[in-house]
């Protein structure tokens, strides 16, 4: 049989330690043929001179908000880049709120208020939207800032007595009324308010970010909660949404979509004798093909590193002399999260929890143990996702159990600062560990946590393979990666941790074609020019879907 498309005349790097380059490859119904087989590349259908350019297995960003990245594409940029100061942030609302009518939100998302001088304020956000409701999220996605319009939108008519919610906060001034800062659940029970959104609406956001994905040279991610109301989707209709995005052609990366808990519930006659938990039919993790499949289990158990949240075991640093600092917060009872999930473990999910604190590490850790040792699986391979300050202890345990911790490369280089003020230097050594959990036997991914941060995968390598901040300092140097282990976890291990290694991140024969074509070699360039090299191409199941033109 023919190949349908050959690639010649490339610097192909296979992710196979027995085989680590070849110059050509052949495609076969959407899958590696063969490597350097002359014959068969000669006869191909079609072929795709790869100009002498390098070529690696195409990049899988294992926790990707694929649907979030696209709505805060189409929502006002207050990230650094764009806001680098609060009054640039204030004057970006005002100019947009001046494009709105006057019941329409401002909407949008992306800063820092370690690099803005603090959170902007509900008085604030009244004057530069001229009274229009402006909602506008923190770059860890887990907070938000609120005008007065928006919270008497979301129900709040009284700003002194806004409702208690568990997990969360809506943060009281010195003189008693909502300063307009959300944390946590109560950002989630804000945005509820505003969801669902339009399937043709979450079409238009995944459509957005696939093709922004695929520019990046990403042919593969997991998208880390969806289906909720109350978590991180845009609404229960979710899947729906994935699946008329992948029928009309606005799908174009694969994806492993991860329910968030709040969407599954308890399942009556599992079998005979045995209630299980999850989702109505009986779907579980790995129910789909190689574009669209269900993932693990998403739960967030604590909250974020530089909004302060996350839970720790010892204080925060305190940011002014005299400040009770906190140890951050949780999002559910310990026992009651330990309870669901020794329930969904035993109902053969994958579970990923978010734990960033060294607190929830250690109890997130502990969780699997327990459901282990009461229903014992083969391979579960549960994941931490973030996993951001690890003990030395728990990195053993991790190992031992099995675990796949899943951190974020690029968070050192965009908020390793917000991390060194949080934590301070000594403790900041043991943040997003990645060589401790190689040592230890781990399969690491490589990720990004898109729109957190830029998920261009060679700026998350060579943040994991430099370890600076945006200011140049470094963090926890002993935990720096080669090129190779780094390009490893964002092909390799991120397949890995999504169980799909015999599908997908080598190239090899039997596995999906998927490649991202560079324009530099990322292991002979200096390391501190990884950051600038660019993605040429991007190929799916052997076909180009990116950059055609460079390669004509």
């Amino acid at each position: 049989m023919r190949a349908d498309v050959a690639f010649v005349n490339g610097a192909i790097w296979t992710g196979d330690p027995g085989r680590p380059w070849a110059r050509s490859l052949c495609v076969t119904y959407g899958r590696v043929a063969a490597l350097d087989d002359d014959r068969e590349c000669a006869a191909a259908h079609e072929t795709v001179d790869l100009g002498g350019r390098t070529v690696v297995p195409g990049f899988n960003d294992a926790h990707h908000h694929l649907a979030l990245r696209g709505r805060r594409l189409a929502t006002l940029d207050v990230g650094h880049a764009a806001a680098p100061t609060r009054d640039r942030l204030l004057g970006l609302v005002a100019h947009k709120a001046r494009e709105l009518a006057p019941d329409e939100w401002v909407r949008g998302g992306g800063f820092d208020q370690n690099r803005i001088g603090g959170f902007p304020t509900r008085e604030e956000l009244d004057a530069a939207g001229g009274g229009r409701p402006v909602l506008l999220s923190h770059v860890s996605e887990h907070i938000a800032v609120a005008s007065t319009a928006a919270l008497r939108a979301a129900g709040i008519a009284d700003l002194r007595r806004p409702p208690d919610i568990p997990g969360g906060r809506i943060v009281l001034g010195a003189d008693g009324a909502a300063t307009g800062l959300l944390l946590e659940n109560a950002k989630k029970w804000f945005d509820a308010t505003l969801k669902p959104h339009r399937i043709d609406e979450l079409v238009g956001f995944l459509d957005t970010a696939s093709r922004t994905a695929l520019a990046e040279g990403i042919t593969s991610i997991t998208d880390p909660g969806v289906g909720g109301l109350d978590g991180i989707g845009m609404g229960r209709a979710d899947l729906h949404g994935y699946l008329t995005a992948r029928e009309r052609g606005s799908l174009g990366v694969r994806v492993t979509a991860m329910p968030y808990i709040t969407t599954t519930h308890a399942l009556a006659g599992l079998e005979p004798g045995v209630d299980g938990w999850g989702l109505d039919l009986g779907l579980r993790t790995g129910f789909g093909d190689e574009f669209l499949r269900l993932g693990a289990v998403k739960v967030l158990s604590d909250g974020s590193l530089i909004g302060r949240t996350s839970a720790l075991h010892e204080p925060y640093c305190a940011h002014a002399p005299g400040e009770e600092p906190g140890r951050g917060m949780l999002a559910f009872d310990p026992e009651r999260l330990a309870e669901t999930l020794g329930l969904l473990h035993r109902s053969g999910w994958q579970l990923a929890v978010h734990a960033i604190g060294d607190r929830a590490v250690d109890l997130a850790v502990g969780h699997v143990e327990e459901a282990q040792r009461r229903h014992p699986r083969h391979d579960a391979r549960h994941r931490i996702e973030h996993c951001g300050i690890a003990s030395p202890e728990a990195v053993q345990r991790i190992a031992r159990a099995g675990i796949v911790p899943v951190p974020q490369g690029r968070f050192l280089w965009e908020l390793g600062d917000g991390f060194l003020d949080a934590l301070g230097e000594q403790r900041s050594r043991s943040v997003y560990r990645m060589k401790s959990f190689l040592d230890a036997g781990v399969v690491l991914p490589g990720s990004s946590d898109t729109p957190v941060v830029d998920a261009h995968p060679m700026k998350g390598i060579h943040a994991m393979v430099n370890r600076r901040t945006a200011q140049g300092r470094l963090i926890g140097p002993q935990e720096r990666l080669t090129v190779e282990q780094a390009v490893r976890a964002y092909t390799h291990g991120s397949a890995y941790a999504a169980g799909e290694e015999g599908i997908k991140g080598r190239i090899v024969p039997g596995l999906l074609a998927d490649l991202a074509v560079l324009d530099a070699d990322p292991f002979a360039v200096d390391p501190r020019d990884l950051a600038d090299i660019a993605v040429v191409a991007t190929v799916v199941g052997g076909r180009v879907v990116h950059g055609a033109d460079a390669l004509a």
